[in-house]
C-alpha cells in the first residue's frame, strides 16, 4: 500500500507553487507601503500627517531600488506544475525597464503631490493609499504573462486613479472628470473582458504563451470567434493608451484632476496600456498580426493627426489651456508610441523596443512639464499658456527647464533624446514597409513644432505686469512665492535625467531598444 502511494504521488504533479519573493519584490514593497499608510493615517494626528507622504516616497525608492537585483531579467514565478514555461509573472529585461519607468514615475508625482496634497488640503492617507496601490498594479502589468493576471494589474492600476482625479472634493471640474474617466474605463473593461472571454473559449488557456500555441491552430468553427476575441481584447488597452477613438476622456480628466495626478496618467497610464498592448499582440496573438498589425497603424495616424491639432488650436489666453495642449498632445505622442507596435506585426518582434524608448524618454520630459506648471500654478491658479509669458525673467532655471522639455518632445536640438527617439520609431516604420505611416508622423512632427515652439518662445518674452513687478519690489512685496524644495527636486531630477540622455542618447536606446523577447 505504501509503494502504491508512493508511487501515484510521483505520477501527480504537485499543486504547490514556490514564490520568488525577490522577483515581487518592487510590486510587494509598494502594495505594502499603501497599507501601512492606510493604517497609519488612522492614528497619526493632523499635524503629522504630511509624514505620510515621505512614507510614500520613501517607499517608491525602495520599491526601484530592489529593481537592480533583477537586473539579470532571468526570474520567474507562479509557474504552472505541469507547464513550468507557462508562468504567470516574469521578471525579464521587458519587465524591468517598465517597472523602472512607472516607479519612477511614481516617484516623481509623489515628489510633486508633497505639497499638493497640503495646499488643497486633500485627505492624506487616503491620497497616499490610492497612489501607491494605483503604482503597484502598474508595476504588476509588464511581468503579468496571463489575461486574468493583465486585466487584473490593469484594473488595479485604473481603480485608484479614478478616486485620485475626483479627489478635490467640492470641485466640480474635478468631479465631472472622475465620473466621465470612471464610466468610460468601466465600458472598455467590460469590452476587453468579453474578448477575453472569447479567446479563452476558443484556446482553453489564459497563459500567453499557451494563447499562442492555441491560435495557431484554432478550429474552423471558432475562427470567427478568437478573431472577434483578438479585437475585443485590444480595446481596453488602446483605450488607457488615449488611441482615437478612445481619447475623450483625456482633456477633461487632466483639466479635472490635481496636477500631479494629470502628469501620473500621461506618463504611468500610458506606460499601462502600451505594456499590455505589446504584450497581448507580440507574445499572445501573433498568429492574427493581419489584424492587429493594420488596425494599429491605423490607429496610430488618426491619434497623431488629432492629437497634434487639436493641441494647436487651444487658445493662450483660455483657463487651463497649458492643462489641455499638455493633454492633446499626449494623445499626440500616443500616435508615435503606437507606430512600432504596428510595425511588429510586419517586421522583426524586437521593433517594439522602439516603443519602450520611446516612452523613457517621454515618461522623463513630460512628468517635468508637469512639474514646471504645478510650480507656475502655486501663483497663477487657472493654467493658462499665456502665464508663462515672462517666466524667464521670474524664475530662470524653471524656464530654462521647461524649454527644454518643450524641446524633447518637439525632437529639436538641444533636446537630443527626443530627435534620435522619433528618428527610432520613424525608421522602425520604414522597416516595416510602413512608408505610408512615416509620412503622416513626419507631417505629424512638423505640425507639432509650431505649438511647442510657440510656447517655448513664450518663456523669453518681456512678461506684461513687468512694470507692476518692479512698482511691486519697490513697495517691499515679494514678487513671487518661494519654490518648495519637492517640487524643486522634481524638476531638477528630471531635467538632469534629460540632460544626460540628450548627451547620450545612446543609453536609452541601448537599454531599451535590444531584442525584448526571443525571435
Amino acid at each position: 500500500m505504501t509503494a502504491l502511494t508512493a508511487l501515484a504521488a510521483a505520477e501527480t504533479p504537485s499543486l504547490v507553487q514556490s514564490v520568488d519573493w525577490l522577483a515581487i519584490a518592487p510590486v510587494v514593497i509598494t502594495a505594502a507601503v499603501g497599507l501601512v499608510v492606510l493604517i497609519a493615517d488612522l492614528f497619526v494626528p493632523e499635524r503629522s500627517k504630511p509624514a505620510l507622504g515621505w512614507i510614500s516616497v520613501a517607499g517608491l525608492a525602495a520599491a526601484t531600488a530592489t529593481l537592480l537585483p533583477l537586473r539579470a531579467g532571468d526570474r520567474t514565478t507562479f509557474c504552472l506544475t505541469g507547464d513550468p514555461a507557462a508562468c504567470s509573472y516574469t521578471a525579464d529585461h521587458f519587465a524591468l525597464v517598465i517597472q523602472f519607468l512607472v516607479l519612477g514615475g511614481a516617484l516623481v508625482t509623489a515628489l510633486l503631490s508633497v505639497t499638493a496634497v497640503r495646499d488643497a488640503r486633500m485627505p492624506a492617507g487616503e491620497y497616499w493609499f490610492l497612489l501607491l496601490s494605483s503604482a503597484a498594479g502598474a508595476a504588476l502589468l509588464p511581468a503579468a504573462r496571463d489575461l486574468a493576471t493583465l486585466i487584473v494589474a490593469l484594473e488595479v492600476a485604473s481603480l485608484p486613479a479614478f478616486a485620485l482625479v475626483g479627489m478635490r472634493r467640492g470641485d466640480r471640474l474635478s468631479s465631472e472628470a472622475a465620473l466621465k474617466f470612471f464610466l468610460s474605463s468601466v465600458t472598455a473593461t467590460a469590452v476587453s473582458l468579453m474578448g477575453i472571454s472569447f479567446v479563452y473559449a476558443a484556446t482553453g488557456s489564459l497563459h500567453l504563451t499557451q494563447v499562442a500555441d492555441g491560435l495557431q491552430d484554432v478550429p474552423g468553427q471558432l475562427d470567427t470567434l478568437a478573431m472577434a476575441g483578438v479585437a475585443l481584447t485590444l480595446v481596453g488597452f488602446a483605450f488607457k493608451t488615449a488611441a482615437v477613438p478612445f481619447h475623450f476622456w483625456v482633456p477633461d480628466t487632466y483639466v479635472g484632476a490635481p496636477l500631479p495626478i494629470a502628469g501620473y496618467l500621461s506618463v504611468i497610464g500610458k506606460a499601462v496600456g502600451f505594456t499590455g498592448l505589446i504584450l497581448v499582440t507580440v507574445i499572445a496573438f501573433p498568429a492574427y498580426s493581419e489584424i492587429w498589425g493594420p488596425a494599429l497603424a491605423v490607429l496610430a495616424a488618426l491619434t497623431m493627426t488629432l492629437g497634434n491639432a487639436a493641441a494647436l488650436r487651444q487658445s493662450a489666453d483660455r483657463p487651463n489651456s497649458a492643462v489641455r495642449l499638455l493633454a492633446w498632445s499626449s494623445v499626440g505622442q500616443a500616435g508615435y508610441l503606437l507606430v512600432p507596435i504596428a510595425a511588429a506585426a510586419y517586421a522583426a518582434r524586437d521593433q517594439i523596443g522602439s516603443t519602450v524608448a520611446y516612452a523613457l524618454m517621454y515618461a522623463v520630459v513630460n512628468l517635468g512639464a508637469f512639474a514646471v506648471a504645478a510650480l507656475v500654478a502655486r501663483t497663477k491658479p487657472l493654467h493658462r499658456i499665456s502665464d508663462y509669458r515672462g517666466l524667464y525673467a521670474e524664475r530662470p532655471l524653471a524656464a530654462l527647464s521647461l524649454a527644454f522639455f518643450l524641446l524633447c518632445l518637439a525632437g529639436l536640438p538641444p533636446g537630443i533624446v527626443g530627435l534620435f527617439a522619433k528618428v527610432t520609431v520613424f525608421r522602425s516604420a520604414v522597416d516595416a514597409g510602413l512608408g505610408w505611416l512615416a509620412v503622416v508622423m513626419a507631417v505629424n512632427v512638423v505640425i507639432a513644432l509650431y505649438y511647442y515652439l510657440r510656447w517655448t518662445a513664450l518663456l523669453f518674452r518681456a512678461p506684461d505686469g513687468a512694470a507692476e513687478g518692479t512698482a511691486e519690489a519697490a513697495a517691499g512685496t515679494p514678487a513671487k512665492a518661494k519654490a518648495p524644495w519637492p517640487v524643486t527636486v522634481a524638476i531638477v531630477l528630471t531635467a538632469a535625467t534629460a540632460l544626460v540622455l540628450s548627451g547620450a542618447p545612446q543609453l536609452v536606446l541601448r537599454f531599451a531598444a535590444g531584442s525584448l523577447f526571443p525571435q
